[in-house]
């Protein structure tokens, strides 16, 4: 029984209703085996985070992770499962085209079109889109300077759980080719997003967010309506809201660590100006608002909730190739010399990122098929001047009012360059790649 948030509750329901021939058959009164409240069960939160016993006793974070775990998108999914008569290229387009020039432009638009839209435009009241600016122009420093070299190793973070990565798996989109175009379409929607005005109603941080929201509601409708089945008794809704989150503000988590080891229950002027933006991010994703909190306390409660529930599980078949095909893929557009060190040097990066994220346990690492050994720690050390030298003077200059708007033009253009070598994302998912849901799960 929901207590504390029984509107989120009563949306997770509703989807039965909606629609029932993808969610009829779920149960969500139950709760699935990947959420776990036993004392016994290992769960995804490390010991040298947090304390799993005190973060349990949190019960309003506890049941807002169990009900969003049962929650995909009401609005978007609806539109997705269309395909059948539009087919994918007929709803991408119509979808930017909705984006660019309003829905009313799209010939014959589908009432779940012009509903997604609508949700979208339906800005919350908590908005704040100067705000929004300056947390962009904060956010486009380290898109610039810092996210080439670990977003790879961000993306790695995200598999290291079998019952959250499933859905990866099981769509094929991070096997051979199609991993590295994974991680740069990726890439290029956290960076184009801080573009200046980027999301504004026809930006383009606003398409890529519908692009995306798209992509996750197709996942999941093609999951839901697979022949072999998704076991939602077992894995819940696939890629629900619940592990969306965690994508969307990892960013602030970790200023929220920050925060929060100094002492700080709030953010900073400057944090808050990156939370604008971060939140309204995920708001155009379909997130809830429930799951995008305002202080740094409540962000680290929220994070550490979802993992404490989260039960442990890496399995070399699914999370194991996962890693392994994202470590081994080509981000960068040619394959010079200067391409292949300039990938090196990236790998390394990435692979100092995951080892931190396991706490620094090589042993650890390694066994989830990343090695971090004596080249990595070379690149890394050879090379820290000038990727941490170069973004640390670009922030300081950011805030020096004679050098802001050089630095902004200046960060605004390398931000274009990212943009350029990330390719032109598609944001779009074939259900013929799909494999075996049992096949995937083992």
């Amino acid at each position: 029984m929901a207590l504390h948030y029984p509107e989120l509750a009563q949306r997770a329901v509703s989807q039965r209703e909606r629609q029932p021939d993808l969610y009829g058959s779920i149960d969500f009164d139950s709760t699935p085996h990947r959420f776990t409240t036993d004392p016994q069960a290992k769960s995804d939160l490390p010991s040298w985070v947090g304390d799993r016993e005190s973060v349990l006793a949190n019960e309003r974070a506890v049941e807002l992770i169990r009900t969003t775990t049962m929650l995909g998108d009401v609005v978007a999914d609806p539109y997705a499962a269309l395909s059948q008569q539009h087919g994918v290229k007929g709803l991408i387009g119509m979808l930017q085209q909705a984006c660019r020039e309003g829905v009313d432009s799209v010939p014959d638009a589908p009432d779940e079109l012009r509903a997604l839209i609508a949700a979208m435009e339906n800005t919350p009241d908590w908005l704040d889109m100067e705000l929004v600016e300056e947390g962009a122009r904060q956010l486009r420093i380290g898109a610039a300077f810092l996210s080439p070299y670990i977003t790879r190793g961000a993306f790695l973070a995200t598999f290291i759980n079998t019952y959250a990565a499933l859905p990866m798996v099981l769509t094929g989109a991070l096997t051979g080719r199609r991993a590295a175009r994974r991680v740069n379409e990726t890439a290029n929607f956290f960076t184009v997003t801080t573009l200046p005005g980027a999301l504004g109603r026809y930006g383009e941080g606003f398409q890529a967010a519908a692009m995306v929201r798209l992509m996750h509601s197709m996942v999941r409708c093609n999951a839901l309506s697979s022949p072999e089945g998704w076991d939602p008794a077992v894995y819940g809704v696939p890629v629900p809201q619940a592990d969306q989150m965690p994508a969307g503000l990892i960013n602030m988590y970790l200023a929220a660590m920050m925060a929060t080891g100094s002492g700080r229950s709030e953010f900073s002027a400057r944090e808050r100006a990156m939370l604008e933006v971060s939140r309204y991010r995920c708001f155009l994703l379909g997130l809830p608002e429930e799951l995008l909190p305002t202080t740094a306390s409540g962000i680290v409660d929220l994070f550490h909730a979802r993992a404490a529930t989260l039960r442990r599980g890496f399995d070399d078949a699914t999370c194991g190739e996962l890693v392994r095909s994202t470590m081994s893929a080509d981000l960068r557009p040619g394959r010079s010399l200067l391409d292949q060190a300039a990938e090196l040097v990236e790998r390394s990066w990435s692979k100092a990122l995951f080892l931190g994220i396991c706490g620094g346990d090589l042993k650890r690492a390694e066994a989830m098929s990343v090695p971090f050994g004596f080249v990595d720690l070379a690149c890394v050390a050879a090379t820290a001047p000038f990727v941490l030298g170069r973004f640390f003077t670009m922030a300081v200059a950011a805030e020096q009012p004679v050098l802001r708007k050089l630095a902004d033009e200046y960060t605004t253009r390398v931000v274009k360059q990212r943009l350029a070598e990330y390719g032109n994302p598609e944001y779009a998912t074939d259900a013929a790649t799909y494999r075996r849901v049992t096949e995937a799960a083992t």
